[in-house]
Parts: C-alpha cells; sequence; structure tokens
C-alpha cells in the first residue's frame, strides 16, 4: 500500500482517527527528523517508513489519509549521538509513542534494545530492534457508560481498599476461573458483594498501566508483580486482562469501572509519573529516551550523561519540562474521562513537585492539577516521599492533597507491637500515640488542612501484611533474589516469642488480639483509613516484606485459608465507624460545652485529666479518650487503650457507658451484661469502645 503523509497539525498528540484519516503528533526539541514506520496486524513486519513532514513549536505531526484503527505503528527519531550534551538518538532504535493507547506485541529482553556507550560524535552501529519491539495501534473506540456517575463520596465516607488486580482474585474459588486475577474478576459480583460485605467505599488499584519487567527479573524467572515500572501511561496492562467475551483491555477496565460505580464503589489508581522502565544511563531505548532525552528526563547538571535518580530506578521524570508535565496532565485526564477513574495515589510525589531548588507545594504541576477543569474535582493522593535530596514531605503537600502518612503506621506500631515484644527497638508514648489518632495536627492543622487528609494506615503493600507484623521479627527475602537485602530493616514488628508459624496456642493468641487492636485503631481513628486487601482475613506473604517480584501465591490472598473471626471482626468494626463516626472530620479544641463535656478529653486510666509530663512517660502508656462532636446527634463516646502485657482497670466518666467493641475478643463483640458506670477492665493489648447511653427521664 502507498502512503501519502500530508501535514496534519501539531495536535492532540498521538495517533488521532478523525473518521477520514489518522493524524500522528509526536513531541520533540531535539530531533532532526521523526519516521512513523507502519506494520503488519499482528506488528511483525514493517510495511512503510514515513517522515513526518512538519513540526510546529516542536512537535512532528502528520496527517495520512484513509488510515483507520487497527493500524500498527513505531517511531524512529534522527538526530546525534551525544551523551556528553544529554542528546541519545539511535534511529536503529523502533520507539513505542509515549501517547499509544494501545500496545501490541509480547516484549523481548535482547542486545538489540541497547545502544553501546561508544565514542562520539560516530558511534559503533547498533542492531536494530524493531522485531522484538513493543509497537502501538491506532484506536478510535466508544463505550456505552450508560447512566455511570462518579460516587465522589465524602471523606466522612471514604474508606480505602489497596489492593493488586491479581493478587486479590487469582485464588478466590467463587469466581470462574478464567475470571481469576482480572479486571473482570475484580469487577465480578462476586467480588463486589466482598467489598460491600466488608464495608470499603473505595478501591486503590496497585498500578495497572502497561509496565515491564527488569531483564535482571526475567533472567532469575521472575517479573515486577507490583507494576511500578511504567512504559505506557495511557494503556491498562493486559496481563491484567482475561478477553472474556471479546473485550479489549481498555473495555474490560471500563466495565470493571461501571459495575463498582454501579455499587458506590470509587476506583483510585496507583500512578507512576517519577520514573519509566528504560532505567539508568546504561538502560535501554524504548521511548521517551529515543524521542528527546534531555527533555523527558532530568539529567544531572554539568554531567548531562548521567541521570537523575530520586526514584532508586536510574531515572527520574522531568515534570519542570511542559511537554512532559503535559504528558502527565493529558494521561491523568484520559483515565478520568475516558476510562472514569475517580482519584489517585501518586507513588514517589516529591518527584512531582521539585524544581532545581528542591520540593515546593507551588510547582507547576501542582498548580495546574489545581485550576484543571477536570482534575480539580477528584481525590489526589500523595506518597510523600522519595528518596533525593530533602525527599521526605509528609504534611507539606498543596491543601486539596491526601497523604499517606507514615507517622500514623509507625506510631501505632510502636504503642502496639512493640510493647509486646521482648527486644523492642523503638518506644512510643501517650502523646505520640494521641497525635496520631487524631490525624496528625501536627502535620495537617498548621497548614489549615482537614484530618481527612491524612491517609491512616498500619500495613501497605510495601512491607509485612498484618499478620507478619506479629509473626516475623526479621524480614524472609530470600526468594527475592537478593540474599535478602532488599526490603525494610525496621519494620517495628514483633515474632510474639516464636519467628514463623506456631502451634503455641499463647503465642498465637496474643497475634490474632495485637491484629485485632491495630485494625481498630487505624479503622476508627480520625482521618481516612486504609485497609491493605488481606490484612482482613489473616493473609501471609511467609515473611517477606517486599515481594514487589512474587507473582505467585506469596502474594495472591489465599482464600481457603482466611481467618473467619478476623475478617467478621474487620466487618464489625468498619460497620461502627459508618454508623458511629467516631471522630468527626474537624479539629479538636479541648473546648466544653453548656454541660461542662469537652469535644475531647484525655485520661489516665485512674479517671484523672493527663498532664503535660504525663504524655511523654514511657512506663504508663494505658490511656482513655472521651469524644464530643460538636454539632452532632451521636452520643459521646469512650476509647480506652491498653497496649501493656496485663489487665488494667479503668474509671469510667460520669454517666452511663455500653461497650460495642472488645478487641480481646475475636469478633470484637462483650461479655459485659450491659450499660454500666463501674469501672471496667480492659485486657492486656486491646481496647474498648464505649459509647454513652441517654438518660432516662
Amino acid at each position: 500500500m502507498l502512503y501519502s503523509m500530508q501535514y496534519g497539525r501539531p495536535w492532540p498528540l498521538g495517533a488521532t482517527y478523525d473518521g477520514q484519516g489518522v493524524n500522528f503528533a509526536v513531541f520533540s526539541a531535539n530531533a532532526l527528523a521523526i519516521d512513523v514506520c507502519i506494520f503488519d496486524e499482528l506488528g511483525s513486519r514493517e510495511t512503510a517508513r514515513i517522515r513526518l513532514p512538519a513540526c510546529t513549536n516542536d512537535v512532528w505531526h502528520g496527517y495520512l489519509p484513509h488510515a483507520k484503527p487497527g493500524l500498527v505503528y513505531g517511531l524512529r527519531a534522527y538526530g546525534p549521538w551525544r551523551p556528553d550534551r544529554g542528546l541519545r538518538f539511535d534511529a536503529s532504535k523502533l520507539l513505542l509513542d509515549p501517547y499509544a493507547r494501545d500496545i501490541i506485541g509480547d516484549f523481548i529482553w535482547g542486545d538489540e534494545h541497547f545502544t553501546p556507550e561508544a565514542s562520539y560524535p560516530g558511534h559503533a552501529k547498533t542492531r536494530d530492534n524493531a522485531t522484538i519491539a513493543l509497537k502501538a495501534r491506532v484506536v478510535h473506540d466508544t463505550f456505552d457508560w450508560k447512566n455511570d456517575r462518579p460516587p465522589r463520596l465524602s471523606p466522612a465516607d471514604t474508606l480505602l481498599y489497596e489492593c493488586h488486580v491479581r493478587g486479590f482474585s487469582k485464588l478466590q474459588p467463587l469466581l470462574p476461573p478464567e475470571l481469576r486475577g482480572t479486571f473482570a474478576g475484580l469487577g465480578h459480583q462476586t467480588s463486589i458483594d466482598y467489598f460491600r460485605r466488608l464495608g470499603v467505599t473505595a478501591i486503590s488499584l496497585m498500578p495497572v498501566h502497561y509496565c515491564l519487567s527488569e531483564e535482571r527479573l526475567v533472567n532469575m524467572g521472575l517479573s515486577n508483580y507490583w507494576g511500578y515500572n511504567t512504559i505506557g501511561f495511557f494503556c491498562p496492562n493486559p496481563r491484567l486482562c482475561s478477553g472474556f467475551g471479546g473485550l479489549s483491555p481498555n473495555d474490560e477496565f471500563r466495565t470493571m469501572v461501571q459495575n463498582l460505580h454501579a455499587a458506590r464503589i470509587e476506583v483510585i489508581l496507583d500512578v507512576v509519573y517519577n520514573h519509566t522502565s528504560e532505567a539508568g544511563d546504561a538502560g535501554p531505548t524504548l521511548s521517551f529516551r529515543g524521542l528527546d532525552n534531555p527533555s523527558y528526563y532530568r539529567l544531572v547538571p554539568r554531567q548531562p550523561s548521567q541521570y537523575e535518580n530520586y526514584s532508586g530506578c536510574g531515572n527520574t521524570l522531568n515534570i519542570q519540562h511542559p511537554y512532559t508535565l503535559r504528558l502527565v496532565l493529558d494521561s491523568l485526564r484520559y483515565w478520568v474521562t475516558t476510562m472514569h477513574v475517580d482519584g489517585f495515589r501518586f507513588d514517589l510525589a516529591p518527584v512531582l513537585g521539585r524544581d532545581d531548588n528542591g520540593f515546593t507545594p507551588n510547582h507547576a504541576f501542582f498548580m495546574a492539577i489545581a485550576q484543571d477543569p477536570v482534575l480539580c474535582h477528584v481525590k489526589m493522593i500523595a506518597e510523600p516521599w522519595d528518596i533525593g535530596p530533602n525527599g521526605y514531605q509528609v504534611g507539606n503537600f498543596p491543601k486539596s492533597w491526601h497523604e499517606w502518612n507514615d507517622q500514623f503506621r509507625d506510631s501505632m506500631r510502636r504503642y502496639w507491637v512493640q510493647s509486646a515484644s521482648r527486644f523492642p527497638v523503638a518506644s512510643g508514648h501517650r502523646g505520640e500515640f494521641a497525635m496520631r489518632l487524631c490525624a496528625s495536627s501536627d502535620l495537617y492543622q498548621r497548614h489549615r488542612r482537614s484530618p481527612s487528609h491524612s491517609i491512616n494506615y498500619v500495613v501497605s503493600h510495601d512491607g509485612f501484611t498484618l499478620h507478619d507484623l506479629v509473626t516475623y521479627d526479621q524480614r524472609h527475602n530470600h526468594a527475592n533474589g537478593e540474599d535478602n537485602r532488599d526490603g525494610h530493616g525496621n519494620n517495628l514488628s514483633c515474632n510474639c516469642g516464636v519467628e514463623g508459624p506456631t502451634d503455641d496456642p499463647a503465642v498465637n493468641r496474643l497475634r490474632q488480639r495485637l491484629q485485632r487492636s491495630l485494625l481498630a485503631t487505624m479503622l476508627l481513628a480520625q482521618g481516612t483509613p486504609m485497609l491493605c486487601a488481606g490484612d482482613e482475613v489473616g493473609h501471609t506473604q511467609n515473611g517477606n516484606n517486599n515481594p514487589y517480584c512474587q507473582d505467585n501465591t506469596t502474594t495472591w490472598i489465599d482464600w481457603f485459608a482466611m481467618d473467619h473471626d478476623l475478617l467478621a471482626f474487620t466487618q464489625r468494626v468498619i460497620a461502627l465507624r459508618h454508623q458511629l463516626q467516631p471522630f468527626a472530620n474537624a479539629w479538636y479544641s479541648g473546648t466544653s460545652d453548656a454541660n461542662g463535656i469537652p469535644d475531647v478529653a484525655w485520661m489516665n486510666a485512674n479517671g484523672t485529666p493527663l498532664h503535660h509530663e504525663d504524655w511523654h512517660r514511657h512506663d504508663m502508656l494505658a490511656l482513655a479518650c472521651l469524644i464530643r462532636s460538636p454539632g452532632r446527634s451521636i452520643h459521646p463516646v469512650l476509647f480506652l487503650f491498653n497496649p501493656t502485657t496485663g489487665p488494667i482497670f479503668f474509671e469510667l466518666p460520669r454517666g452511663h457507658w455500653r461497650c460495642v467493641l472488645d478487641t480481646s475478643h475475636p469478633q470484637g463483640t462483650t461479655t459485659l451484661p450491659g450499660p454500666t458506670d463501674q469501672p471496667i477492665t480492659v485486657e492486656a493489648h486491646s481496647l474498648m469502645l464505649l459509647q454513652q447511653q441517654p438518660q432516662r427521664g
């Protein structure tokens, strides 16, 4: 077939079908020329190579009349190979369009993807990689969303469930086998019924963008299971698709979102805009590096052959460049408008807010989000740290952003887990615990942000599971092939006396109680709770606290081995959160109402108020917290916390109190006969939640 490329237009970026042909638009500020290479429908044979005829404001463009959706293509960029100037053009490399909406081919690692670091200006001739490179396919699809509407849940109603698409349902026996571990499995009625019974309201999906497994992992027979290694920012990962019913990956993802929305469950995507899978200066040339290396990546000043590495993965995207910023914003808008997602969790988010002087909440990226008519309405969640200079930025993101709060995580672990350890590596105190329980006002209130901006979690995908947190003192990551050197070394964990599984009933009872107390504290605390999938059923990774490369039963939830009591307990606590909402989404001041009852009051076990010196004592950890939420009809509630190794008697404030939760019991129920005004015994390593009963006239 003969192709005649017309001038076309420089927007939108990517390949766009208009009903009569396809317009190509590719950014490169430094290329001398760019070709579009056309392939057969399988992507195995190049059938034509056409030069883009025009360049407008650094966007190369052309229009191909009569071309249709389904056209398979790649790009070749021409320019100098001068790593000393940051330029890494190599026309022997077929490049993936950064705006590809559909990616075909099974990526194969080979020497063809690499350009040797030979002496410039004329480096050694390299091999063409077209036969094993990924290609893009032109799409023009539509989807019947029917009456789909985003749930747009209020902060008070939001309860996040961090989940891996594959790991959640790969072993789910109630699902059809062909749907397990896929978008279709997650959006199946069986999964949705589970989410509703559990009580979660937003599914925070680990990365679903098109990603690659590092060559090192592939050579060891492993894969990048977590997916934090993106190459296609507009494509769902086809390895998470079933293809059942002939649905494309896009349509299977959208059907999942549609089904979850119908159940009023939001979908949050974990996105990785801090680096790409092209790695560092010795990495492959797959897309961005070959199109415009110094525009897409942050290079070391005065050493442009080297990459800034704030991600730990070899490269860092250059969000300061307007076209890289545009790429990120276009991708985010695409997932909101075309795929209907409800928000994003940004991996290593400080990277997105870095200028030449470091992180700033006034970065152009944050300003662009705030004024964007699409993106300003969706949930934005930051992982507020990276590995660059001053990379720890918890509490410093813009007002509208939520943040993973690792200070909550560590405080809860110190308070509950370390108190049960024979060899504590850290110790908490009541002041720290109370501060984190009340949404970390030291981090968020001072910046006039609301309590909901603190994402409270005790466990995430990164680290021990909840079960393993109280089962192992040491990480057991040998299967990862790094001699057990990877993963966190300081986990604030406790094996309760035995490393790993045991038949000792006393050890197992302690482990179960600690899990319940941690879950209850996290789910009932002020802020936005996040539950890690599988923790509610006792999922174990056998002590592996960094299973990023374990696409197997290590990470897949074993539904046959579920802890039914723990699941029932979690459901009970979540129901109590939705029913009582013990903490309001407003800051507490300690001021009293007309009856002399403060909005929040902190007491010792004997009922006396805590004074300044009491907050910082490490030998007294038991604590009571009385909460009266102004302007709400909910009766006051009382938390009683006992992280110590023995039972403690608590004096109760005036009134009659009914126990609604007791973590010393397997399902959180209580043996108390009814409302009481008498002292209550709180068992070791447990908490109670009580509610005041109205006075009868």
